[in-house]
């Protein structure tokens, strides 16, 4: 992994027992799995965490924002609370927890996938999803210069290696996010899901308006790792 200054990262720590920690997506902060982690009753080591220029975590250099830089900061977050956990992540938290499971397959006991994607293979389509992280961030001036590089896409190194991923997993999805909707169907043919869930009439922050499903699924992970 790539590393650079060791930045102050913002996180919470709560409970006893199996790791597990929850990452945000982007320009989201991590308080935003408070009730997720209320529902987890302490059963479980939780941390949730601000993702380097977001939150009450420090803003990194322009050009220390990428993926490497992204799951290096991740690694720090599992040393907290020990490994192997079970990564729960919402959108680009989601894209960040399979990669580190890519990469780190010891680490990672389990994934709860929360309207989260694999990225893409398409080059086009790779290409308007930046475009729209750029317009997205120029709205937002007040965001840290560069911040918007830990959202955008390089290669297909995801989708192209989901396969190698063996731990149980669970996938949450609102109905009405049709494009994680989507992204469900991929899931369920590459990893081995023991659980899946689409609420009904709820679009993208799913997670913050049903956190008791969120809790629900880091249980049913746990639950397949006996």
């Amino acid at each position: 992994m790539t590393t650079g200054p060791e930045l102050h990262l913002h996180h919470h720590v709560e409970g006893e027992g199996t790791p597990v920690v929850f990452t945000h997506g982007f320009l989201n902060t991590g308080d935003v799995w408070a009730g997720a982690v209320a529902g987890m009753d302490g059963r479980a080591r939780t941390l949730y965490w601000d993702l380097r220029g977001h939150g009450g975590s420090d803003p990194a250099p322009v050009g220390q924002y990428g993926r490497s830089y992204a799951l290096d900061d991740l690694r720090r977050m599992i040393d907290v609370v020990g490994r192997p956990a079970v990564l729960v992540g919402h959108s680009l938290g989601g894209y960040l927890s399979l990669a580190y499971a890519i990469l780190h397959p010891s680490e990672v006991a389990g994934l709860v996938m929360v309207a989260g994607g694999p990225g893409f293979r398409n080059p086009d389509s790779l290409a308007q999803w930046n475009v729209g992280i750029d317009a997205m961030t120029a709205k937002r001036p007040e965001l840290p210069d560069g911040v918007g590089e830990i959202s955008k896409h390089v290669d297909s190194m995801v989708m192209d290696r989901l396969g190698e991923i063996t731990g149980p997993v669970a996938v949450l999805v609102g109905e009405r996010d049709k494009q994680f909707v989507a992204s469900a169907a991929v899931f369920r043919k590459y990893l081995n899901v023991v659980d899946e869930v689409i609420v009904a009439d709820m679009g993208h922050m799913v997670h913050a308006k049903a956190p008791g499903a969120v809790a629900a699924s880091v249980r049913a992970v746990i639950a397949a790792l006996g």
